[in-house]
């Protein structure tokens, strides 16, 4: 039975204790020819730890006489590289470093930190350097240094590893009031920075933009030979590049678009053997890839390659529960990558954000970009103006939007990568339009009379007299159907009981022919048939005011059944049926007699009255 690693990014301990493990030491020689100091980001929980890990044990000449066992039975074992097992290794992983407190603290734990992993180092090598290294508890890039002079004297060379650059963490004192300061974390706080801290880590002789100089004064003959760098996103690039320009940027490449994360045919082959462990149909195993391309499929990280990737951590979760209770997680987003939620609240909040937010959400118009920017300043996040492109760019970075296509004018198209992030969304939405928490329970049990029932009357009331209020005080120009659509998505959304506006699954099949699927899809999930669930189907329309020849005072006060025998709405809901008629038979003919299908015509009329018509 397998055994799966979620959570480990020890690349010894998954190989000398026998874990699934995705090979991807095959890259091992492409970074060796990308070039001798390298950037290489993606988001949170992608497996950039365990990368680095993997580099570690290779190049260790500590760990010579393990290589077969490590290394034999994997792509670069059969045809290694001269280097393998040629370097001392040293490691700093910034994301264990805390700033908290005053500057002086901040200082020490950057200090101790660097001499920490230095000290280690000295150890672990101290028969193959000629002298012993010096720790200057008060001046890391000192005990560097000294490092660096004993590794010029002796037959080796230094490969230095660099885990989440990036991610310094602690929180920034402005008077009374704090906030995390981690570079990727601090701009979603709502006080600013203090000026002095942010000096103090990396503007002009700051302590990040020294200890990176050093670094790169390492390189030339002084006995540094390469650096290998990881990150989340570009912010800090730009604050530490005078210092430090020497890096190659190779996380845009196609050559390492799946470096971290997992091919379609890999997570196919490693369910197959979960299903037979489980002792299930075989057939099954196709069940359990449609799910599993649904909620964590869809990145992809150069322009250069349709290939799309498994997040890891979320396919990792998913097979170590099937594997446990042979069935699939209630719960399909890990609780360890909620925080992501953070990124979009963020950018919400920013003019313009909203917008960015809700377009993302809709995919129309998409969101589409020149090109992403790959340096971001602190004090760029902090005081600069931010345009589309900086937010666009920055979600990219996070993993909650992913490339998608070229538009016919050349330009970048970014989406959401799939149910999970865009559960992420939803939520960001949901709080924004119902930030009352009453209002949430009301909706929520509005849906759920839905879901059992069939009966939409309470949702529709609920939306009429919550809900489009939310819309008298914004001016939302690009109102229409898709904004109907979304705010039923936003009550709706349930990754627990269905498979949510999955016409992106659908297309995958051999119904390109038919028209646009229906604005909302809710298959189902296969281990919720047991209960008795509606699969719903859901075609939103928008008649604006006017065109409805009516005041938003009138179409609240008109009875339901005259403002349903309007023309201009009768119009609306034969559109409407014409497109649930025609997508109804691609669903009967995906699924067969498992449907439970209820279907319905909605049609707005402003932001005031909905009118519903559902059949069986």
């Amino acid at each position: 039975m397998l055994e799966f690693p979620y959570s480990i990014c020890d690349f010894y301990t998954l190989i000398t204790e026998d874990y699934f493990y995705v090979d991807r030491t095959n890259h091992i020689r492409l970074i060796e020819k990308a070039g001798k100091q390298l950037l290489f980001l993606r988001p949170r929980r992608f497996g950039k730890t365990l990368l680095l890990s993997m580099l570690e044990n290779y190049y260790d000449v500590a760990k010579a006489d393990e290589f077969e066992r490590l290394f034999g039975h994997l792509a670069i074992g059969q045809n290694p590289t001269p280097k393998h097992n040629q370097y001392l290794v040293m490691t700093w992983d910034f994301s264990v470093v805390s700033s908290h407190g005053e500057i002086e603290q901040v200082h020490q734990a950057l200090h101790e930190h660097l001499n920490n992993a230095i000290s280690n180092f000295a150890t672990r090598y101290q028969d193959l350097l000629p002298y012993s290294i010096s720790i200057n508890s008060h001046n890391a890039i000192s005990s560097f240094e000294s490092a660096l002079t004993a590794i010029g004297q002796s037959e080796y060379r230094l490969y230095l590893l660099i885990d989440e650059y990036d991610n310094i963490r602690g929180k920034c004192f402005c008077g009374a009031k704090t906030f995390s300061s981690d570079a990727n974390e601090m701009m979603m706080g709502s006080q600013e920075m203090s000026k002095s801290r942010y000096d103090t880590l990396l503007s002009g002789e700051g302590l990040l933009k020294t200890v990176f100089k050093t670094v790169k004064s390492a390189s030339a003959g002084r006995g540094l030979d390469r650096v290998f760098i990881s990150g989340i996103s570009p912010i800090v690039l730009s604050d530490i590049t005078s210092g430090y320009n020497v890096a190659e940027d190779i996380y845009l490449l196609n050559e390492f678009n799946e470096l971290c994360g997992f091919r379609e045919t890999e997570v196919a082959s490693v369910l197959t053997q979960v299903i037979k462990d489980c002792d299930l149909p075989p057939e099954k195993a196709n069940d359990a890839l449609t799910i599993m391309h649904t909620f964590y499929n869809g990145y992809c990280f150069s322009d250069r390659t349709d290939e799309l990737i498994y997040n890891p951590t979320l396919t990792l979760y998913f097979l170590k529960f099937f594997q446990r209770d042979c069935q699939y997680p209630r719960r399909m987003l890990d609780g360890n990558l909620g925080m992501d939620k953070e990124k979009i609240t963020y950018i919400s909040r920013l003019p313009g954000g909203e917008e960015v937010i809700m377009n993302a959400l809709q995919e129309k118009p998409p969101l589409a970009v020149w090109e992403r920017a790959n340096r971001f300043g602190v004090e760029d996040m902090l005081y600069a103006t931010k345009d589309t492109t900086f937010m666009v760019s920055l979600l990219y970075y996070f993993g909650v939007l992913t490339l998608a296509s070229k538009s016919e004018i050349g330009e970048l198209v970014l989406k959401i990568p799939n149910l999970v992030v865009r559960k992420l969304y939803v939520e960001r939405i949901r709080d924004m339009f119902l930030p009352v928490l009453a209002d949430q329970k009301e909706s929520q049990q509005a849906a759920k009379t839905l879901y059992q029932t069939g009966d939409m009357q309470p949702l529709c009331k609920f939306l009429e007299r919550s809900y489009f209020k939310v819309f008298d005080n914004r001016d939302y120009s690009w109102a229409d159907e898709l904004t109907i659509k979304t705010v039923f998505l936003t009550v709706l959304f349930n990754e627990s009981l269905y498979i949510m506006d999955s016409e992106r699954e659908l297309d995958r099949g051999n119904h390109k022919g038919l028209p646009l699927p229906a604005d909302l899809v809710m298959i189902v999930r296969p281990q919720m048939r047991r209960y008795p669930l509606k699969d719903i189907l859901i075609e939103c329309q928008y008649l604006n005011l006017s065109a409805a020849k009516l005041t938003g005072k009138k179409a609240k006060q008109l009875d339901i059944e005259k403002l349903k025998a309007l023309p201009a709405v009768q119009d609306k809901l034969a559109e409407s049926k014409n497109q649930l008629d025609k997508y109804r038979l691609v669903l009967e003919s995906k699924y067969g007699n498992l449907l439970r299908l209820r279907t319905y015509s909605v049609v707005a009329v402003g932001f005031d009255r909905l009118v519903v018509k559902s059949e069986d």
